[in-house]
């Protein structure tokens, strides 16, 4: 198989299968739309993931020399307060990378 067509089959078998594990649980979960853990997992998992995220992103922050993490807890307070003021998750990432990002080629 030469390797163009190779390379062209494998990009393919890629979106295939992204594609079916972005719909399958649509598909799956299409009629149980009312389920208690569903529900529960609605609420709860928004909020958790923001957490993870939060943590992630400040876990190689070094608190002990300047600029003292100022532009990642500015941009974690931008993000939350853009967030709480215009409930778009969106609006709030854009609003904290850009805080961040231009607190750290400041400092």
């Amino acid at each position: 198989m030469p390797e163009t067509t190779y390379l062209i089959a494998a990009v393919l078998v890629m979106a295939g299968v992204t594609f079916a594990l972005r719909a399958a649980p649509f598909v799956l979960l299409r009629n149980s739309g009312q389920s208690p853990l569903l529900q529960y997992l609605r609420t709860s998992l928004p909020p958790g993931i923001m957490v993870i995220l939060v943590a992630y992103s400040i876990h190689t922050v070094d608190f002990t020399r300047a600029p003292y993490g100022a532009p990642a807890l500015a941009g974690i307070g931008a993000c939350a307060g853009t967030y709480h003021w215009s409930k778009s998750p969106l609006a709030a990432i854009i609003a904290g990378v850009a805080v961040n990002m231009t607190l750290t080629h400041l400092l």
